[in-house]
């Protein structure tokens, strides 16, 4: 009995491989019948993953004999079917219906996303964070997206917590975030100190977790005659998920090659089913991620060591997001979607040394390293309702969102109070928040020409923002016998005379139109009108074409004219805060707009940025597996907003002025300059069989180049045009648009393992910096060389439901430029250039599908 028994154990693995499932077959292609190379099969609830070969077939061994098969490509909707021997699956484009989200670029509701008369980006994020080390959605863009640029920061205040992000080298705040194409509200933080964007406000997109995205569409065009304000670098549009009945849980771990800055990111996504076909996308993201260090090399430079802590800030994230909708009956759709986003960040600032007047040695006898945390709290919401009235489609929604932003400074001392002062203040902070009631009227006319789309509609916005006081200590100055500064240092907290509550309200009415003339060649156009509560009206239009001279090959065009408000913290933000110049400790004050100080010493009332886009280009499909795109660009921008440079107390214009009202330092937002940008984007794919497998190799490119016009000073201040936007602040801005970034990626895809190598070459970037020698102010140029990175990483499916990957990021450790600490923004060796400086990361992923 025990011998047959051993025996039945020792068969049943054969047993259980004679039971597998057979093979089976199929091909997937376009609605034209054309094939689709490297096109994902999976079957659902599982990591059992397949990709099609250069014919557009695909052979999968289920794992079970009644199963569900989901199909998916880039550019096309998500289709899912049952396992059926020899089927044939075509895919629909991405064109868009009542119950999907728009394209961004266009509201023709029959146009697909290859078909769009501007440049437009399809990025597929759940295949990307499989095998990205990146696990925040402004990183994972900056390395993917030639275009999108995104910089870690150190020691530049609230800059330190929130990535400011730009789009072919514009200002954060000339690209528009949408989501499900409804506008996302900004972040509350102006950058003031120290990082790029000086002088603006952007969204923060590390509130929006990538476990909770489908695709994310960058529409490379300017926009504002469509969508409105901040669309004059483009359009972000991020559509969320809305699967049903599958749940994907991903856990990440990571670590810098110097045994610091570990992360663990942990995420799940369910997609719950709502009547017959409504659904409900629940995502929770949690992140945390440990500071770095990367102290100055003391061999190299003996004689410099402004900070002893530079490195990234320590994080700590929370994200949840609701992704929903509800047809009723086949003419109405009801929708839903929102986000809850907790942050805690704990940044190093300028270390106080044992003998600074700063100091109280009492507390710190060896000196101290004050620490900047802010608590982020981000909520949002967006209702409405899609309806089909007759031959137009409705969309009638209501968004809000809302930013807070608040500090705390530990470890530090308000010195003025000596060893009585507390080490821990509470600074205030601020907040912006956004609501926009939105209709759009969409129908298309098929009897005219070969089709015309029309869409007119009108968005009310209201905006408001707030500036709260911190703690007494945190700010106040206690007068004492060793004359020690007040406020907490560091940070020193927000006065009571920086309080303020303002609002204002936008009404747009746009008209949007698409003409198919033929079948070949198309025309667009777009009007807006716009009125702002605070500053006027504007009206602003586009006109876009594109002519397919060939199957493989077309062509594209546009013109059109933008804008861009000034936005509530440029027009009213007001602090009192600590600089460095040389290295050393300086308090100055950044004056609201609209301020007594502002008007006394002649800074204009601001006005609203304008711009001009032409953009050009081609794309070439000679035959299925290779593509060729290629937009050459050109922005220029009137009356950019900016922060000026410090004016000084013992200037000999202002002053008087500024010693009157008793300020040592002052700076200001003005419209300072114009700029002209001009660049291109060249992306080419291709995809082959290599063996049994499916290579896919693409190269994007972006080259820019931006020059700067005249300084645009008042009267009183023609001759300051140094102080007004000196060459400090010229350098900043231009590193805001490297010269080029070149991304080299390859994809091998062999049923359950995939391997991906990735090259990203980054331009050289020059800053500036303004120190004295030898008692004479002079500028010291710090130029950061070209870098290159190289990332790999494999995935494997360990089991049904179960993959793995492991890899890492910048594998051969490449830093920036090392520079003498006292002649850098940062105060360290490095400044937030390029590919960052944290070095190699190392990281492996869990990711478990039910």
């Amino acid at each position: 009995m025990k011998k047959r028994l051993l025996v039945l154990l020792l068969l049943l693995p054969l047993c259980q491989l004679s039971a597998q499932m057979p093979s089976l077959k199929g091909k997937v292609t376009d609605k034209f019948g054309s094939p689709l190379v490297g096109a994902a099969v999976t079957e659902k609830f599982t990591s059992n993953r397949v990709f099609t070969n250069m014919d557009g077939e695909f052979e999968i061994r289920p794992t079970a004999s009644h199963t569900t098969l989901v199909f998916t490509f880039v550019g096309f909707h998500i289709v899912e079917y049952f396992a059926t021997p020899g089927m044939v699956v075509q895919l629909p484009e991405a064109s868009t219906s009542l119950a999907t989200v728009q394209i961004v670029g266009t509201r023709n509701l029959n146009r697909s996303a290859t078909e769009t008369p501007v440049a437009i980006d399809l990025i597929q994020i759940p295949q990307l964070t499989r095998s990205t080390a990146q696990v925040d959605l402004s990183q994972a863009l900056q390395y993917i997206a030639p275009s999108f640029n995104a910089n870690r920061q150190s020691g530049a205040d609230g800059a330190d917590h929130i990535d400011p992000v730009t789009l072919r080298g514009l200002g954060p705040d000339q690209t528009l975030v949408l989501i499900n194409g409804k506008r996302r509200h900004q972040s509350s933080l102006v950058n003031i100190f120290g990082t790029r964007g000086r002088g603006n406000s952007g969204t923060d997109l590390n509130t929006i977790p990538l476990a909770a995205i489908e695709r994310i569409e960058v529409l490379r065009d300017g926009a504002s005659a469509q969508y409105g304000s901040d669309a004059i670098a483009g359009v972000v549009n991020i559509v969320l998920k809305s699967n049903i009945g599958e749940s994907i849980t991903n856990f990440h771990t990571g670590i810098y090659a110097k045994g610091d800055g570990l992360t663990m990111n942990a995420n799940t996504h369910y997609g719950f089913r709502i009547g017959k076909t409504g659904n409900l996308n629940l995502t929770a993201d949690y992140l945390t991620k440990a500071k770095t260090y990367r102290p100055v090399d003391l061999a190299q430079f003996p004689d410099s060591s402004p900070r002893t802590k530079f490195g990234e800030a320590s994080t700590q994230n929370l994200n949840l997001f609701l992704n929903s909708s509800l047809p009723i009956g086949t003419n109405l759709e009801l929708y839903a979607f929102g986000s809850i986003n907790h942050r805690f960040t704990d940044a190093y600032a300028w270390s106080r040394t044992a003998d600074s007047p700063r100091n109280v040695p009492e507390i710190y006898p060896n000196g101290f390293d004050p620490r900047i945390q802010s608590v982020v709290n981000d909520v949002s919401m967006a209702v409405g309702m899609k309806a089909q009235l007759g031959e137009w489609k409705a969309d009638f929604s209501n968004t809000f969102g809302q930013n807070q932003f608040h500090y705390t400074v530990d470890g530090t001392v308000n010195a003025s109070l000596g060893k009585t002062s507390p080490t821990k203040f509470d600074a205030g902070g601020f907040s912006l928040s956004q609501n926009v009631v939105n209709l759009t009227l969409n129908r298309l006319y098929k009897r005219i020409a070969e089709g015309l789309s029309v869409a007119v509609g009108s968005e009310f916005r209201l905006d408001t923002y707030q500036i709260t006081a911190g703690e007494e200590a945190s700010w106040k100055y206690y007068p004492n016998q060793l004359d020690r500064p007040g406020g907490a240092q560091g940070f020193p907290g927000f006065q009571p005379t920086n309080v303020l509550n303002k609002s204002r309200t936008n009404l747009g009415i746009f008209v949007d139109t698409e003409l198919d003339l033929t079948r070949k060649f198309l025309i667009s156009g777009a009007l807006r009108f716009e009125h702002y509560s605070d500053f006027g009206s504007t009206l602003n239009g586009k006109f876009a074409t594109r002519y397919k001279l060939s199957p493989a090959i077309m062509v594209r065009a546009s013109v059109s004219s933008g804008f861009r408000a000034p936005s509530l913290p440029q027009i009213y933000f007001n602090s009192t805060f600590t600089n460095f110049v040389g290295g050393q400790a300086v308090d100055q004050v950044i004056t609201s707009n609209q301020s007594a100080l502002a008007n006394a010493v002649g800074i204009p009332i601001l006005k609203q940025e304008t711009a001009q886009n032409l953009s050009a280009g081609f794309s070439i499909r000679p035959n299925r597996t290779f593509t060729l795109t290629a937009d050459g660009y050109w922005v220029t921008i009137q009356n950019r907003i900016v922060l000026t440079g410090p004016f000084s107390d013992q200037d000999d214009i202002i002053g008087a002025t500024l010693r009157t009202l008793r300020v040592g330092y002052a700076q200001f937002f003005t419209n300072a300059l114009s700029t002209k940008t001009l660049g291109a984007d060249v992306i080419l794919t291709n995809t082959r069989q290599i063996g049994p497998g499916v290579l896919t190799t693409s190269l994007a490119a972006n080259f820019n180049q931006m020059t700067l016009g005249g300084i645009n000073t008042t009267d009183k201040l023609k001759d300051k045009k140094d102080v007004y936007f000196d060459e400090r602040e010229k350098a900043f801005l231009l590193a805001s648009a490297p010269k080029s970034k070149v991304n080299l990626t390859f994809d091998y895809l062999l049923n359950d393992f995939r391997i991906n190598l990735r090259f990203v070459r980054f331009a050289a970037v020059d800053l500036v910096n303004f120190h004295l020698y030898d008692n004479a102010p002079k500028n010291y140029v710090d130029h950061y060389a070209p870098r290159l990175t190289t990332d790999l990483s494999m995935s494997y499916n360990i089991l049904r439901q179960v993959s793995l990957t492991i890899g890492g990021s910048n594998l051969f450790d490449s830093y920036p430029t090392r520079h003498d600490p006292n002649y850098t923004e940062t105060g360290g060796m490095y400044d937030a250039v390029q590919m960052g400086f944290g070095g190699r990361y190392l990281f492996a992923k869990l990711q478990a599908r039910f």
